[in-house]
């Protein structure tokens, strides 16, 4: 998915909401002891909890570079998708045309394998993003939990939810060529062998010459190329021992941070304390010392927000790593091949002048998917 415009900090919060109070309560209960109960004792020193957060960013870096580079190479890789269909087009258009035939048909024929040709293109784009949005097991965490918070389907729409590829495939292609893919496992590939296949007779009608029914063979196997591509990135997930541990390490860290910042506010709040006893002020000011004396006391509750923040911080870092590394998945961040792939459809039926073409797909929440 693509969002449209800058992804606001209520988005970010809403996202992240039932992950803030828990961050809160973690906080809360060592300073309650701390404070309250007078457990003294209970704190940790911040040095080794510095360093663990030191690794811990480390880490979640290494993951969140990794998975915007398996994003970025499925956006390169559907680019390229869209680029190479538009040539696929032109030359459909130009190189199947009567002048190389010894029996040419009629112009309303021609444009009718043109037609023809283009449609089973957008059926291999359709069939395609209906591969890439099968959930993978890996992927079945992210999306199940999406769909328990009401954030998939309420927040945005993903198109392949609600149609089968049966039905979408429907009106580009003959029912002998929807029998035969739907019977077939990789539908993508078997549209590409078709369109070799159609390809073949064409040659044989001498419809198309033969440089040009070889630079039209190319360009399938280019789109076999970006399939492959894309299928690998699918199929191979983020290596689990890196995902695991980072999220691991993250909530360790996150559950220690408390109890190595305690003291630090505590020993600042004494500082508050004594600084104002150094400096007597009189002429009505006594609320003012009641008032500092009390922050002083119970300056360590400051630690509470901080800690929060902090760790709000880190985890998020950890799920936006965690929500990118699965680029085809269907969420709210990945490529958005629905409105890629129905874009470029309106783009090239668009060239071949064909009617009844479909409109774009509506952005909810200025989501695009």
């Amino acid at each position: 998915m693509y969002i449209k415009r800058t992804f606001p900090l209520w988005g970010m919060l809403r996202w992240t909401k039932k992950y803030i109070f828990t961050f809160l309560l973690i906080s809360l209960i060592p300073v309650f002891l701390f404070d309250i109960l007078e457990w003294k004792w209970l704190h940790l020193p911040w040095q080794p909890i510095g360093l663990l957060g030191t690794a811990v960013a480390f880490i979640a870096g290494f993951k969140n570079n990794a998975s915007y580079d398996r994003l970025w190479e499925a956006r390169k890789i559907w680019g390229g998708i869209v680029n190479s269909s538009r040539s696929w087009t032109i030359m459909v258009k130009d190189f199947i045309t009567n002048l190389h035939t010894n029996n040419p048909i009629k112009e309303e024929d021609l444009k009718g394998i043109h037609r023809e040709m283009v449609h089973r293109h957008v059926a291999w784009m359709t069939a395609l993003r209906y591969q890439m949005r099968t959930p993978k097991v890996w992927e079945m965490h992210n999306i199940e939990r999406s769909k328990k918070g009401k954030f998939r389907g309420d927040f945005f729409v993903v198109p392949e939810d609600d149609m089968p590829l049966e039905e979408a495939i429907a009106p580009y292609l003959s029912a002998e060529e929807k029998s035969e893919i739907l019977a077939k496992g990789n539908r993508a590939s078997q549209l590409l062998g078709i369109q070799s296949r159609r390809l073949r007779e064409l040659f044989g009608q001498d419809l198309i010459e033969s440089f040009r029914h070889m630079e039209m063979q190319n360009m399938l196997v280019e789109f076999y190329t970006l399939q492959g591509k894309s299928e690998r990135i699918k199929n191979f997930p983020y290596p689990r021992q890196f995902a695991t541990l980072n999220f691991y390490f993250v909530w360790i860290f996150i559950i220690f941070l408390p109890f190595g910042i305690m003291e630090t506010f505590e020993n600042i709040g004494q500082g508050v304390i004594t600084e104002m006893m150094n400096h007597e002020h009189t002429d009505g000011h006594g609320f003012f010392h009641h008032l500092t004396d009390f922050l002083g006391a119970h300056f360590v509750w400051l630690s509470v927000p901080f800690s929060a923040l902090i760790s709000w911080i880190f985890y998020t870092l950890e799920m936006i790593g965690e929500a990118t590394e699965n680029p085809f998945e269907g969420g709210a961040n990945d490529v958005p091949i629905s409105s890629m792939s129905r874009g470029i459809e309106i783009d090239i039926r668009q060239l071949i002048d064909d009617t009844d073409i479909p409109k774009q797909y509506e952005w909810k929440n200025d989501i695009v998917m």
